[in-house]
């Protein structure tokens, strides 16, 4: 169904964005990574995805707080696979800190990863899947797009914002062929979340179960997201069997949101 297409997925290199871009490569989706981290950890995932998947995978280190470089990248994409059929829009930082106290540059930083740059690949790949009347569009949200946390000012205002991001491009291409939708996770168990516990056992003079049982305080389930679940979902709503669902805010958080 989704074999022989192409997907840019941001923030990929590790987490999230990583299950993502196997899942889609596994569906026969070439793609292309993009993130931060050791290159030769990034270079032993892309070849493997290649290997085991038999697609096509590339690898941007693009800095996604520079549109122009952004520009670049989606034009990359094209040109190496004919085609930018899927975007996934997963790439994202955090600072937390009281509104006062908020650096300004933090604050521009996270806007633009988090909000800005999803702009930036959604006006690149359009003109292009309007002309090949089909394309999907997954933008990683949060829970924090429908609800608020303290000290989280720049991120939740991010996330609200890509929420309504979304739904204005919905109605715009909805007789395109062309989906776009945003997931919203709870707390998702991530590599990074894991080798946070240490440092939390630490801070709060706590046990591995005791900071696992404040971090899930918010998920009614008590259970985290897992990052398999959310590619399930973003590989889904990629299908043909998901074409009506356009403009949505899919809520995956364990009951978070419910509250």
């Amino acid at each position: 169904m989704l074999q022989g297409k192409s997907a840019v997925v941001t923030g990929s290199t590790s987490g999230i964005g990583l299950g993502i871009a196997r899942a889609l490569a596994k569906a026969g989706v070439n793609v292309m990574l993009n993130g931060f981290g050791d290159p030769a950890e990034i270079e032993v995932e892309r070849t493997r995805i290649e290997r085991e998947d038999k697609v096509m995978a590339l690898y941007s280190p693009t800095d996604l707080r520079r549109p122009a470089d952004i520009a670049d990248m989606m034009k990359a994409a094209e040109n190496a696979f004919g085609a930018v059929d899927i975007v996934v829009n997963n790439a994202g930082i955090q600072h937390v800190a009281p509104v006062e106290e908020f650096p300004v540059e933090k604050w521009e930083d996270i806007i633009a990863v988090n909000l800005s740059s999803t702009y930036h690949t959604v006006r690149a790949a359009i003109p292009g899947m309007k002309a090949r009347g089909w394309g999907r569009v997954v933008n990683i949200a949060s829970a924090h797009s429908l609800v608020a946390s303290p000290f989280k000012t720049a991120y939740v205002s991010a996330k609200h914002g890509l929420a309504g991001f979304t739904k204005v491009v919905a109605l715009e291409v909805a007789a395109f062929g062309i989906t776009i939708n945003c997931i919203s996770p709870g707390y998702v168990w991530t590599p990074l979340v894991e080798k946070q516990i240490p440092d939390q056992m630490k801070t709060r003079n706590m046990n591995r179960e005791q900071v696992i049982e404040v971090l899930l305080a918010a998920q009614p389930t008590k259970k985290f997201i897992t990052i398999e679940q959310v590619a399930a979902l973003t590989l889904y709503l990629c299908s043909d069997d998901a074409a009506p669902i356009t403009g949505a805010n899919l809520s995956i958080d364990g009951g978070f949101t419910a509250q």
